[in-house]
């Protein structure tokens, strides 16, 4: 799409006053297999927490079966975090981070996955680089990108659109690294959020959640701003959690840019809940699983009183894409 062609549309659904979408309900009978296979590739050395946050946020998303697969550097310290997910070392290099002779075990397991995720707290390294750049054009279930998966991608100058994706993709960039994306400065990207993610949406055919106060959810063509969260998420790991929060929905058989929404609205949710018992100062990113199931039970109610305008905000104005 030229860049005229970017500058005259605009989106064509605001979704943020509309009903909260919700996963499939979970049949009597379902096993693990039921409610999806997920996969994480996360971590590395001095990073442990962002596997183990992500993994968490995947099993509190209600994923059947979680893995997730680290530098053997961190191995012990991620299964010990957690007895519910499973756990994969993968070949490192001298700094903990992911090394060439990963994409053999990794191509054994992505291979029955449901869904899959890759960055959170990973650091940058060749091994990540070749992985990013495949698995964009080959890996056939949904994909959420994060974290050093979107550092490498602005790094190295790759970028979706170069890409014909084989599957959804789902990105989740905070202003800075929206900013890098772009090359633009994350002033130019505060300033006209919802624009610029429609614009990188459009242009990397993905899904974005543009985190921050009023996270965005575009997949360029439908949009919604969430009111949900206070400052205490303001807070190292959230973002992980989030990513796992987002890939277990996506392995649950939600359409991406439902589960992006329900997903920033579960982990918003579960903020306010957290800071309420434990004030926004307190609250640190591994309450928020603890959290996570009160705030299914205010999306679940949903379901039965027909209730769904859950907070998410208008916003004034029509906008266009760069």
């Amino acid at each position: 799409m030229s860049e005229r062609e970017l500058s005259d549309q605009s989106p064509r659904e605001d979704l943020s006053n509309s009903p909260l979408p919700l996963p499939p309900p979970r049949p009597t009978a379902g096993h693990k297999g039921t409610f999806g296979r997920v996969l994480v590739v996360a971590g590395s050395r001095g990073m442990s927490g962002a596997a183990c946050l992500a993994g968490m946020g995947a099993l509190r998303g209600g994923a059947g079966l979680v893995y997730l697969a680290v530098p053997s550097a961190i191995e012990t310290i991620v299964s010990g975090y957690e007895p519910s997910y499973l756990v994969l070392g993968l070949p490192d290099n001298h700094e903990g981070r992911l090394d060439a002779g990963c994409e053999a075990p990794l191509g054994e397991l992505h291979r029955g996955m449901n869904a899959v995720a890759i960055g959170p707290g990973m650091g940058s390294s060749p091994a990540l680089r070749t992985l990013v750049a495949d698995w964009l054009g080959s890996l056939p279930a949904p994909l959420v990108l994060d974290a050093d998966a979107l550092n490498t991608l602005a790094e190295h100058g790759w970028g979706l659109r170069d890409v014909r994706p084989a599957g959804p993709r789902l990105v989740t960039p905070h202003p800075g690294e929206m900013a890098r994306l772009l090359g633009l400065s994350t002033a130019e990207i505060q300033a006209d959020r919802l624009r610029h993610a429609v614009s990188l949406a459009r242009r990397w055919q993905t899904t974005v959640v543009l985190k921050g106060a009023g996270t965005i959810i575009t997949d360029g063509d439908r949009w919604a701003i969430n009111s949900t969260g206070n400052p205490g998420l303001a807070t190292g790991g959230t973002g992980d959690v989030l990513s796992g929060l987002l890939v277990a929905l996506l392995a649950q058989g939600m359409e991406v840019f439902e589960a992006a929404r329900l997903g920033v609205w579960l982990h918003g949710t579960a903020g306010d809940i957290a800071a309420a018992e434990l004030s926004e100062p307190g609250l640190i990113a591994s309450d928020l699983p603890l959290y996570l199931g009160a705030a299914w039970r205010r999306a679940l109610a949903t379901r039965s009183d027909g209730r769904g305008r859950l907070g998410f905000s208008n916003s004034a104005g029509a906008i266009s894409a760069d």
